[in-house]
């Protein structure tokens, strides 16, 4: 008897794989996508944290993440300024009222607006399909109504889709979803609604993994990044690849987690030929063009 499937897509190897390029001939895409979240005070569980098991209200949990907000999401937008990397920005939209100002730090290097949620304390996988999709169509609606044009592109609360959850984006129009950390192509997913693609999206260039679970240090993380980016750049001779970097405000944000970042930044940018500093939408927009769904 054959294991259950998700039925999204099928098995495909790396090595079967027609070939592609990059813009300008590039053979390596890189994008940093930069988690900015809210969560509300004394409601719900403490979920992830240095103090998960506390009660409610548990302000030193709410606090550490709120640090993010008011100031370490401020210190990586000068640190991806600095680099001359175009962030992509997962955005829980409770965050336009909560903290507009570091949007509009990000919103002034062009951010590539990702839905996120409403906020990270309600993940799809919590909710029925009615309520997911009430959830998404008002994402959807908040970030066109604030920034003018839609959301292309989808991230799950806690990384944390439903069964339906490529369904609904699909039927709301959303052109791709970072939610399947499975390979370092995109990847087209079959929905009820047609084609929805997967852009790479890490578990471990990831800060969250990296730090909360796996406890690892800013030097291992820092390590991390170059050592995938050499990595990735020696595979991309064979075939055209992602790099896909996933940071948090209030992780990456603390100073001496920084500094091993901006290092990291400093030695990809330095190494650059061949590589195509972008956003996740971009890397989507580029793929459905040289590799459309059949």
């Amino acid at each position: 008897m054959a294991l259950a499937s998700h039925r999204r897509f099928d098995y495909s190897a790396i090595t079967d794989r027609p070939q592609f390029e990059w813009p300008g001939g590039a053979r390596l895409a890189v994008y940093v996508a930069v988690n900015c979240e809210h969560f509300p005070y004394d409601d719900g569980p403490p979920g992830l944290g240095y103090t998960p098991d506390m009660d409610q209200p548990n302000t030193y949990n709410w606090g550490w993440r709120e640090y993010g907000n008011r100031v370490g999401g401020f210190r990586i937008a000068e640190t991806l300024e600095r680099s001359g990397i175009r962030p992509t920005l997962l955005l829980n939209t409770e965050t336009y009222d909560h903290a507009p100002e570091l949007l509009d730090a990000f919103r002034e290097l062009d951010a590539d607006f990702v839905a996120h949620g409403r906020t990270n304390a309600v993940q799809p996988n919590q909710q029925d399909e009615t309520d997911e999709r009430q959830t998404i169509d008002e994402v959807y609606r908040t970030i066109e109504r604030l920034e003018g044009i839609p959301p292309r592109g989808w991230m799950s609360p806690g990384a944390n889709p439903s069964r339906v959850t490529e369904d609904l984006l699909a039927d709301r129009g959303f052109d791709y979803t970072l939610d399947w950390p499975i390979d370092d192509q995109p990847v087209w997913l079959s929905t009820r609604g047609g084609p929805l693609l997967s852009v790479p999206y890490p578990h471990e260039a990831n800060d969250l993994p990296a730090f909360v679970h796996h406890h690892g240090t800013a030097d291992e993380f820092e390590r991390t990044i170059i050592d995938s980016f050499e990595e990735l750049k020696d595979n991309s001779a064979e075939q055209s690849v992602v790099l896909a970097i996933s940071i948090h405000t209030f992780l990456t944000g603390q100073p001496y987690r920084l500094r091993r970042f901006r290092a990291a930044l400093e030695h990809m940018t330095a190494s650059a030929d061949g590589v195509w500093f972008t956003t996740a939408g971009d890397i989507a927009g580029h793929f459905r063009s040289v590799m459309p769904p059949k």
